[in-house]
């Protein structure tokens, strides 16, 4: 006699399949709900127009298709080729990205070439794009608003003494063939931060205290939140109210009012520390590019897809914006 087995098939399994992520709750569905993909990849096709296909060359992919797998690949920390891989494989991938019954998904090359192709003026964009649903719904900076920067690694290079000291200077090794130099990040520093040497880029986020979204990012701010006259100078100029702990010094120690104020800081203070928090768990910000320009739109695209998260939340908790 044949033993029974839990196992049947159907050929209406996939649509089973589909009701049943449905009534588990897929995350993905809930950021098709509440964002407006439409809108965005409109936002993209006006900084960076779609290229004219030759005659009869094969088609571009659609604009809206690629943005919702750039973000996918930002929300999961996954690289070209694990992307590719995951939009075969997973069927919550599949149906966010509008690929069920394609034929063919996007490459690893299709990918890469459309990040190329739109650049940071594209994440710029995506980033403003999701900036103006958020200011839709009503959420805007409340509060006050909370700059801080965090460290994102970038991959180590191995170069000799001569050539760190060409670097440093702004030159570049003669021997270095074009191939090797595509491998070099030059921009990229070494800096120490609680004894130990970092290698990477400064991400500074300007983040609201009420509600927690990323209003600006920047790359070029100092890294230590200590007091100095050039950065109060600079607050002033911007318009901000000096609101940087103070900290003491040998033979100087913090008088009582100064640690009663940095206590009163610290709670606004680690509002920020949400947020890096928060992108963390999207896999964290190490880089896996080479050079500024994309490791600038690498931190573009995690801030824009931090914020698109906030307002998925806002909206699914019912939070409403005042």
């Amino acid at each position: 006699m044949k033993p029974r087995s839990a196992i049947k098939t159907d050929l209406f399994a996939d649509e089973h399949h589909r009701k049943k992520l449905d009534s588990l709750g897929d995350p993905l569905a809930d950021i098709e709900s509440h964002i407006d993909f439409v809108a965005l990849a409109a936002e993209v096709d006006e900084v960076a127009p779609r290229p004219a296909s030759a005659q009869g060359g094969r088609p571009p992919y659609p604009t809206e298709t690629m943005v919702r797998i750039l973000v996918l690949k930002r929300l999961y920390n996954l690289s070209d080729e694990q992307m590719e891989y995951q939009l075969l494989d997973r069927m919550s991938y599949k149906r966010f990205c509008g690929l069920v019954n394609a034929t063919h998904v996007p490459d690893r090359t299709t990918v890469w070439m459309f990040e190329n192709r739109i650049g940071e003026a594209g994440a710029k964009a995506l980033f403003d794009g999701v900036s103006a649903q958020l200011l839709k719904q009503g959420f805007i900076a409340r509060g006050g608003q909370i700059i801080d920067a965090t460290l994102v690694p970038a991959p180590k290079q191995h170069n000799s003494r001569g050539e760190k000291a060409l670097i440093e200077q702004g030159a570049m090794p003669a021997d270095w063939k074009p191939a090797k130099r595509r491998q070099k990040d030059i921009n990229a520093t070494w800096t120490k931060k609680h004894g130990k040497s970092h290698f990477g880029y400064k991400l500074s986020i300007n983040v609201d205290k009420k509600y927690k979204i990323i209003r600006r990012i920047e790359t070029d701010y100092a890294d230590r939140g200590y007091p100095s006259e050039a950065r109060e100078a600079w607050l002033k100029e911007k318009g901000f109210r000096n609101q940087i702990q103070r900290k003491g010094k040998r033979n100087k120690p913090l008088s009582e009012c100064q640690q009663r104020r940095n206590q009163r800081i610290a709670k606004t203070r680690v509002r920020v520390e949400h947020v890096f928090a928060a992108i963390e768990q999207m896999g964290g910000k190490l880089l896996r590019t080479i050079g500024q320009a994309r490791a600038n739109f690498a931190m573009m695209m995690m801030a824009a897809c931090y914020n698109l998260k906030r307002l998925v939340y806002f909206r699914k908790a019912g939070i409403e914006a005042f």
